[in-house]
């Protein structure tokens, strides 16, 4: 694999010339057409669909409006409520509501069934479509009844992929999605566009999750596609099926790019076909010289099975590799959970290696990455005839949606799983965030699924449990279950595909999901559970505003995981005073109640009272103000907290990362970098300041007192820098912080304090 170092012309689709002093020499020889750098970047696929989409006439300042929608039960109960309190009266375009997380309604009560409800009357209120539990998971659906050629999609989960299919799709927070439902734009600078440049066929054996973790091994650690479109072209995409094309494009998300794209071809036509969907087919190609911001060569015959130690998908090995190196990087890893998780509990691997092989506990084919069809009739063929024994290592094989789960079926290929002691399950989700399949403690699991950060497989530290992921492809995962839980590659194994044609059966859909076909019907009850609770008062942006840093994190990077946990919250995400109770839970237990404590400072400003008197901790820090900041008042002070983290926001597009702060009172975060975009696009929309500082050492420590003077008018007057002041001991030290690049919309739902206050009605 290549990563260039500058920018890269591709000519006709199938020459490289990387961008230097001789380059538009060089593609003028080869095409006998002068073009500018800036003529070439608008030929490829990524800017002709989002020149389609941006109504602001200014290619440099993009304003996207989005043609679908889609969302999942643990985060649209949340936006159409915010979308509610901001006027919403119908869906503007289709949005579709899945129920593939919360689909295990046995936890928590009847919380999770209600908030399905929830989503079918809203869905028959305001013109939407529901897809009712064990149906589908988010993407397949998606992939099966959304996608078109030159389409963009905008989903409320980070893994909302459908490049393969030619459909430009993103991830984003909560906030994002209520914009387009009320008939706003999604802002972002024009991104740079990466190629990744395929050849070769992959070996018998490789399948995409392979090729993915190898991606992301190579990638997320640089940043070389952070925030960029990553566009897949190059002869080798046409040797790839399109199953594999899905399963590579959806770990694309990993890398941290903002979305991805795929030249498509006739296997792509055949999708839709099968689907009966062959008027959502377009044929896309780059334009006969595009240039890209970069580009990543890979040679498909050269990537052998790949395993992503826990606990990142960008921590990779070629299994052979691991084999070799077994009990040096297993020590690696149980270095990494000491840091992890603090020394809270100990991660011991390195038992799990009898007679110098790798035992594993349990293994796990689900989800949009792995429960694809051919991932699935590949395992079966892998296992056939054989047993996965016994003892410890069990095996659970998810398909991503109904048709698929019927097709499997029809042609044996459950049949063949289940004889082997795997146990088939419907579309669900939870074993990517830790709801479903919880390994024992301290036990090793192998998965074809999107994560495998610390906690995702569902156990709690705080209760001195662990356990960890790492992430293989489905194939892989099948050779190892055939091994009866000693570590397989693929390419080990003696296996004909048999490769079975798939064929969609479309009433399975037509028969359960309601579909308003874009019809509202006003006369509709939303149907409302106890748990289902409103946002409450958020104040707008004050004057000047106290800081207290209620938890401080030196983590290398932070994961949305890490600021508001997945799985065992699940069943509150409706609830936002609720869920919050959970934020930080497993990096500062003591967060809540700090958050909380000086919380009560504001609410005292906002009942006219005396914010010492409340907290009297303050008492000596606004004594220090007062002696100096003579203008400070009650009326134009706002009191909270912030946190400080390396780097936040890695993995899911979850707004309750950002929103649980919000509503106990946080006002900003503070970071030298920010993971991802679609993070930092949450704390804006909940109107929290996305602080940024110099990377050093730091000016404060977790319980310090910063003060923030005149940040009104630093945000309203588009300053650069933030004047910072450190109080404490009676004494003020200023150093300065950034706000980086906002939008006047984005400055604007900051000064409201939120985009619910932006958008009240």
């Amino acid at each position: 694999m290549k990563l260039y170092e500058n920018g890269v012309y591709l000519i006709n689709g199938r020459d490289l010339v990387e961008d230097g002093k001789d380059a538009a020499e060089a593609v003028k020889n080869k095409t006998g057409n002068f073009v500018t750098k800036e003529e070439a970047a608008k030929n490829t696929i990524a800017y002709g669909i989002l020149s389609s989409h941006n109504t602001s006439g200014n290619m440099e300042k993009l304003q996207i409006k989005f043609d679908k929608l889609t969302s999942h039960d643990i985060t649209f109960v949340g936006i159409i409520q915010t979308a509610r309190a901001s006027g919403l009266e119908k869906f503007p375009i289709p949005y579709v509501l899945t129920n593939c997380h919360n689909s295990l309604c046995a936890v928590g009560g009847t919380i999770n069934e209600d908030d399905h409800m929830f989503g079918l009357t809203c869905a028959k209120k305001y013109g939407g479509v529901y897809v009712p539990p064990h149906q589908a998971v988010i993407h397949q659906f998606a992939r099966e009844m959304l996608s078109g050629g030159g389409r963009m999609i905008l989903g409320s989960d980070s893994h909302t992929r459908y490049g393969a299919l030619g459909t430009m799709a993103m991830g984003e927070g909560g906030p994002e999605l209520v914009k387009q439902l009320l008939n706003q734009t999604y802002d972002i600078n024009m991104p740079g566009v990466v190629g990744v440049y395929l050849t070769g066929t992959p070996v018998k054996g490789v399948g995409p999750q392979d090729i993915a973790l190898a991606i992301i091994g190579e990638v997320f650690g640089n940043g070389y596609v952070k925030n960029k479109v990553m566009e897949f072209v190059g002869p080798g995409v046409s040797n790839l099926s399109v199953d594999t094309r899905i399963g590579v494009d959806v770990m694309t998300t990993e890398t941290t790019c903002l979305s991805s794209i795929w030249r498509t071809d006739d296997k792509v036509k055949e999708f839709y076909d099968i689907h009966g969907r062959s008027e959502d087919y377009k044929e896309l190609n780059p334009g006969d010289i595009a240039y890209y911001d970069g580009m990543i060569e890979i040679d498909l015959s050269l990537i052998r099975p790949m395993i992503a130690m826990p606990f990142h998908p960008s921590n990779t090995y070629t299994i052979e590799e691991l084999n070799a190196n077994l009990l040096d990087i297993l020590d690696d890893c149980e270095k990494r959970a000491q840091v992890s998780f603090d020394g809270a509990v100990d991660l011991d691997l390195k038992s799990k290696v009898r007679n110098g092989k790798l035992y594993v506990d349990q293994g796990i084919i689900a989800g949009c990455a792995g429960g694809g069809f051919e991932n699935i009739c590949d395992a079966a063929d892998i296992l056939k005839g054989s047993s996965i024994g016994p003892d410890e290592f069990t095996l659970s094989v998810y398909p991503a949606s109904m048709p698929i789960y019927m097709e499997l079926v029809k042609n044996g290929a459950a049949a063949a799983l289940m004889e082997t002691g795997a146990v088939m399950k419907t579309a669900f989700c939870g074993p990517c965030f830790g709801a479903g399949d919880t390994p024992a403690n301290n036990a090793f699991s192998i998965r074809h699924s999107t994560r495998n950060f610390p906690n995702r497989e569902g156990s709690k530290v705080q209760n001195g449990q662990v356990a960890s992921v790492a992430l293989m492809d489905a194939r892989s995962i099948a050779a190892t279950a055939a091994n009866k839980g000693y570590l397989t590659a693929a390419t080990d194994v003696d296996v004909n595909f048999t490769k079975p044609k798939y064929f969609f059966d479309k009433n399975i859909y037509a028969n359960r999901v309601f579909d308003s076909k874009g019809k509202a019907d006003p006369s509709v009850e939303i149907q409302f559970g106890p748990n289902i609770k409103d946002w409450p008062k958020m104040s707008p942006l004050p004057e000047h505003m106290l800081l207290q840093v209620v938890a401080e994190i030196h983590d290398p990077v932070t994961t949305t995981d890490e600021l508001i946990p997945s799985g065992e919250t699940s069943s509150y995400r409706s609830n936002p005073l609720g869920l919050a109770e959970f934020a930080l839970s497993r990096k500062d237990p003591s967060y809540v109640g700090k958050a909380k404590e000086i919380q009560k400072a504001q609410k005292a400003i906002e009942e006219d009272t005396c914010p010492c008197e409340a907290v009297p901790a303050l008492r000596e820090v606004m004594d220090t103000i007062h002696a100096n900041f003579e203008d400070v008042k009650r009326e134009n002070l706002g009191i909270g907290s912030t946190i400080f983290a390396v780097k936040p926001g890695d993995g899911s597009a979850r707004e309750q990362a950002a929103s649980c702060q919000k509503v106990l009172g946080g006002w900003a975060n503070i970071a030298h970098e920010y993971a991802t975009k679609r993070y930092r696009s949450n704390l804006i929309n909940w109107g929290m300041l996305p602080l940024l500082i110099e990377e050093g050492e730091l000016p404060f420590s977790n319980g310090d007192y910063i003060f923030l003077p005149d940040i009104k008018k630093a945000v309203e007057e588009k300053s650069g820098e933030v004047k910072a002041v450190l109080v404490k001991g009676g004494k003020l030290k200023e150093f300065q912080m950034t706000l980086g690049e906002m939008t006047d919309d984005e400055r604007s739902i900051i000064l409201k304090g939120c985009l619910i206050n932006y958008n009240r009605v």
